[in-house]
This record gives structure tokens, sequence and C-alpha cells, in this order.
């Protein structure tokens, strides 16, 4: 399939999903009276679109960033969540919000984002250290690094839901599973904020990334500055994780299904599977949460449960297609 045939395809599921997001729920709306001052007008400016534009900015920058992780640590299982970024990340905003109470949402609900951020970028860097090896960056290393982050981080948020009071219990405990049940306008500025720099940076290094693939010798070779690649990319990994985790919570698997997919249609060249993974992580997460209000409805199950069920599997797809690639080398 050419390019363009895919960007259409992807375009007109977009939409698809944009619509049935916007319609389908426990109430049922006619887009021709949202303008009318009624309840169906209400659901929608007030709960349905902010959600969706919150959905699809989440779904972007998950997918883009998971991408852009894969490329930067040479390594088709770099995903945010798999590594320990996310976890990080979510630790790091744990404790801010169980320890500052409603004070966490001053400064215009950037402290969250701000602190998810910090608990990402210094993740990253642990993960970067401790993954390479003399012969460059292990799979093994970089995995087992991602289990000890992911436990640590388990451990410590444990630790905060026993000194959090109820209610920071019952908000922590629905934060860890990832849900879009809250989006807020002023959420979606926060979030745009951090996508804006990630997702208009992020595909204007996808040559650096293809010069980075061969190896950080053989690019410094070529002329790419790679210490400041690397910062770079993992400043801008961190901030679009660590935003998206600050104002959803876990959503895992998603930056690890979408660049693989675009990747069987496309290739390995990131000049296009960096935008191309944003469009369709934007629209597999929109799915996902059409699902996840649909199964239970009219209650909603955490997006971030719909994901996992998807991306299990397919995770251990790739563990099994990995072994059988190795066995024939």
């Amino acid at each position: 399939m050419s390019h363009r045939n895919i960007l259409i395809v992807l375009w007109f599921s977009l939409v698809l999903s944009v619509f049935f997001s916007l319609t389908t729920g426990p109430v049922t709306l006619d887009l021709k009276g949202v303008f009318d001052d009624s309840v169906a007008s209400q659901v929608f400016w007030q709960l349905r679109l902010p959600r969706l534009l919150l959905t699809l900015l989440a779904g972007a920058l998950l997918a883009i960033t998971g991408a852009a992780a894969q490329s930067l640590f040479r390594n088709p299982l770099a995903d945010p969540g798999l590594i320990g970024i996310s976890a990080g990340a979510a630790l790091s905003a744990g404790v801010m919000m169980v320890l500052l109470g409603s004070s966490v949402y001053l400064l215009g609900g950037l402290m969250l984002p701000l602190a998810a951020f910090t608990g990402g970028v210094l993740t990253t860097l642990l993960v970067a250290r401790l993954s390479v090896t003399l012969q460059g960056v292990s799979v093994t290393n970089m995995l087992l690094c991602g289990i000890a982050i992911n436990a640590i981080a388990l451990a410590g948020l444990g630790g905060l839901k026993y000194l959090a009071a109820d209610q920071q219990l019952r908000q922590l405990s629905f934060w860890l599973l990832g849900s879009l049940s809250h989006s807020r306008w002023q959420d979606l500025l926060v979030l745009l904020i951090a996508a804006v720099p990630v997702l208009w940076m992020l595909p204007r290094y996808g040559q650096k990334l293809n010069i980075l693939l061969l190896g950080e010798q053989q690019a410094g070779l070529l002329g790419l500055d790679v210490v400041r690649c690397k910062r770079v990319m993992i400043l801008l990994i961190a901030l679009g994780v660590g935003a998206v985790v600050a104002l959803t919570g876990i959503i895992g698997f998603v930056g690890l299904v979408v660049p693989h997919l675009v990747r069987l249609l496309t290739g390995p060249d990131n000049r296009r599977l960096l935008p191309l993974s944003g469009l369709l992580g934007a629209v597999l997460l929109t799915i996902a949460d059409i699902v996840s209000r649909l199964l239970v409805s009219p209650a909603e199950l955490p997006v971030g449960i719909v994901t996992a069920l998807v991306g299990g599997p397919f995770f251990l797809l790739l563990l099994t297609r990995r072994k059988r690639e190795l066995r024939v080398c």
C-alpha cells in the first residue's frame, strides 16, 4: 500500500472514530442539537468534546514517543511503559498528588505534569545508562531495568496508597488504571502545552534517528551530534509521556503496538514512521475509549484496561517472533 493510500485510510478512520466518540455513550447525542440550550448541548461541550480532544492528543503522544524510544534505543521492544518511563513519571506525580493534596492543582494545573516530566526524564536517563554495554544497547538489560523500575514504582505507589486519605486513595487508584473520564478543558490546555513541541519536533528528527540506527559511532562519523540528538530525544519523550501520565494515568502498550503496525505498512523510515504513528495512535486510543464506554455501559471501564487486554497478547507475540528470528540467525 502506498504512503498516500495509508494516509487516506488513516484520516478516514480518524473521522469515523471522532464521529462515533462524540455520539456514542450512555447518552446518545444528535449533533444537530449541540448548539441548543439543552442537556445534549451540555454533554457535548462539557464532556464529550474535551474528552475527545484529550484522547486524540494522548494517543498521538504515546504512539510517537514510543516510536521515538524504539529508534533511540535501537530496539523494537522499547515501549515507555515496558522500560519503566511511565512508571517513573507516575511515581513522581503520585508523590505530588498525595503529599500536596488539593494544592497540586495550583499554578494552572501544571504541577502534576511538571512532576511527571521530571520523573520521566530521570527514569529515561537511568534506562539509557544501564542498558548500554560494550556491544551496544542490551535488550536484556533494558527489559530487566524496566522490570526493576516498575517494581520500585509499584512499591512506592503502594506506600502512597497506604498514606493517602480516602478521596486521594480513590483518585490515585482510578488514575493508575488509566482513565479519560475526568477530562476537562483546563486539562486539555495543559496537555496541549506539552503536545505542541513534541508533535512538532519529533518528526523533524526522523532523518537523524535513521542515522542513529546505524550505531552511535557510525552516526558520529557521518556528522551527527549524537549527544545532542539523544538529549533532545530524551527530553521530548519524557515531556510527552509525563504530560499524558499526569493527566490520564498509565495507559500502556499504545507506544509499543502502534509503531509496529506502522512499520508493517511503511517500513522503518522514521520520516514516515513518526508522523504516521502519531496519527494511528490517536485513532486507536479513540477506538479504545469508545470500547471502554460501551462494554459496561452505563458504567465505564478504565481505558488502560482495554489497551492492556490488546497490548499484552501483542507483546507476547512480538517476543515469540523475536525468539524465532534469533534461532534462525
